[in-house]
């Protein structure tokens, strides 16, 4: 009776141990559904075809867009907040660099002609983070 309480507490601590255990969960950098507000820019002619920081060609054309942070490949919808128009992109690159901050997402030039945002250049958005 002893030696089988002995084996009931070893196979309970070997139970808890295992689930503690092992490496722990990767949390997120970004959950979906996630709100930024902030200022979007674009780029397109001269960057078409060069590069990407996720190893694609840069593609104008395409809705696609760059972002300092969030994981390649993931979807975000930017909503133009002066007209109400949005669009959804995949995040391919890095971006936007420079000195304003308030600037978090470069989008190609076939996303800001569908925002509206060609001639303005600089434009204030809504960013939600759709999925990763």
């Amino acid at each position: 009776m002893l030696a089988l309480r002995w084996l009931i507490v070893l196979a309970c601590a070997g139970i808890v141990i295992t689930a503690c255990g092992g490496k722990p969960k990767r949390v997120a950098v970004t959950e979906p559904s996630k709100v930024i507000h902030g200022y979007a820019t674009w780029y397109g002619g001269g960057h078409h075809g060069g590069p990407t920081a996720s190893g694609e060609r840069y593609n104008k054309r395409a809705l696609t867009a760059a972002h300092r942070t969030l994981p390649m490949n993931t979807r975000v919808r930017v909503t133009n907040t002066r007209n109400g128009k949005s669009v959804i992109l995949r995040i391919n690159d890095r971006g936007p660099y420079g000195k304003r901050r308030e600037r978090i997402i470069d989008v190609s030039e076939r996303a800001a002609e569908i925002l509206g945002m060609v001639e303005a250049g600089v434009v204030p958005i809504t960013l939600e983070v759709l999925d990763r």
